[in-house]
C-alpha cells in the first residue's frame, strides 16, 4: 500500500463518527438511513462521512433496486493493520530488551544487599506497564518509594572559555 493511501485511510479513521459507521458495517451492509439512525446529525452530514470512507476505499456502495447499501471493504484496513504490525513488533522487541535490562538491574541490586528496587527501577517498570496497558511483573515488590529523585550534579569544566 502506498504511503499516500495509508494517509487517506488513517485520515478517514481519525473521526469517531466514521469509526462508528465502520463498526456498524462490520455486522453487515446498511443503507444511509440505517447508518444515520444512531447519530444526532443530518443525513447530508452522514453522507459526507460516507464519501470520505468511500474515497479511502473503506466502504463501497452496492445496488439493490432503489437502495444503495454500503458495505465494509477489508483490504485498506488489512493494509493499515500490516503497517501498524511492523511497529508493534519493533516496540515489542524494545520492551523485551528493557525487561532483560530491568531483570539484570534487579539481580544486581539483590546481590548488593538492597531489599527494595531503586526509584529508577520502580519508575521504569511503572512507565513500561502504562505503555503496555498491564501491570508490571512482580508488581508487589514495586511499592512506591518515597525517596526523592536527585538530579546529577555537573562540575564546572575549566579551560573551555572560563575566565576564572
Amino acid at each position: 500500500m502506498s504511503p499516500n493511501h495509508l494517509d487517506v485511510t488513517f485520515a478517514a479513521l481519525a473521526d469517531p463518527t466514521r469509526r462508528a459507521i465502520l463498526a456498524r458495517l462490520a455486522s453487515g451492509e446498511a443503507s444511509v438511513t440505517e447508518l444515520a439512525e444512531p447519530f444526532a446529525m443530518s443525513q447530508p452530514a452522514i453522507s459526507k462521512h460516507l464519501k470520505v470512507l468511500e474515497r479511502a476505499g473503506l466502504i463501497s456502495r452496492g445496488h439493490d433496486a432503489q437502495r444503495r447499501p454500503r458495505r465494509l471493504e477489508a483490504k485498506p484496513l488489512a493494509a493499515a493493520t500490516q503497517w501498524l504490525e511492523n511497529y508493534r513488533q519493533f516496540w515489542e522487541g524494545r520492551f523485551q530488551r528493557l525487561d532483560a535490562l530491568l531483570d539484570e538491574l534487579k539481580t544486581l541490586e539483590e546481590k548488593s544487599g538492597r531489599t527494595k528496587p531503586s526509584v529508577h527501577l520502580a519508575a521504569t517498570r511503572s512507565t513500561q506497564s502504562r505503555i503496555r496497558g498491564s501491570r508490571p511483573r512482580n508488581a508487589g515488590s514495586l511499592a512506591p518509594i518515597k525517596a526523592p529523585l536527585k538530579a546529577p550534579v555537573k562540575a564546572p569544566v575549566k579551560g573551555r572559555g572560563d575566565r576564572s
